[in-house]
């Protein structure tokens, strides 16, 4: 494991697309240092398509992403009772606890966190607990958070944050999500 003289606390946010792929976009330069990376996504999972990014994973031995979502929570067809989505965001935050505490990591994604926090009025995580994460990482421990509406208080505690602004997208036009651009 290498060693950073101070992990900084990245946050991705805004209405944009690109906060997923920009994550993915510092963790694929991370591997390229010998950094050890998780990825934990907070939404996806779940699903019956294959992501890119996990395909990708299985050639990289020190980068783990886990999928513990159970898809997007009241939208996309959504059947599922709102406390299995509670309940495995729950568990995620449990999860990158102990993974993020641990220091076996150089950089941590918390994907969709933002979202998972409050988004549509959907809340599937305190944001103490996300506050709490950011506190006690070890100091080597590079974090990035994605998701829309960054709350005040992480934007307060981060080193950067970089706000996607949506022009254009081509949902707007009745064009789906892409294999290799979207997932």
């Amino acid at each position: 494991m290498t060693t950073a003289s101070k992990g900084l606390l990245i946050v991705y946010t805004g209405d944009g697309k690109g906060k997923t792929s920009a994550a993915l976009g510092n963790v694929f330069r991370a591997l390229g240092h010998g950094w050890r990376v998780l990825v934990i996504q907070f939404f996806k999972g779940d699903w019956p398509i294959v992501f890119g990014e996990l395909e990708s994973a299985k050639a990289h031995p020190k980068l783990e992403i886990l999928q513990l979502g159970k898809g997007f929570v009241q939208a996309m067809g959504d059947k599922k009772p709102f406390t299995e989505h509670k309940n495995a965001a729950r568990d995620a935050v449990e999860i990158a606890k102990q993974k993020i505490y641990s220091g076996d990591y150089d950089l941590v994604v918390l994907d969709e966190v933002i979202y998972a926090i409050d988004y549509l009025d959907i809340r599937l995580v305190e944001l103490k607990d996300v506050l709490e994460i950011i506190e006690k990482k070890p100091a080597h421990v590079h974090l990035i958070l994605t998701g829309r509406n960054a709350q005040k208080e992480i934007i307060e505690r981060a080193d950067l944050v970089t706000e996607m602004k949506e022009i254009k997208h081509p949902f707007q036009k009745g064009i789906q999500a892409q294999k290799g651009i979207d997932y």
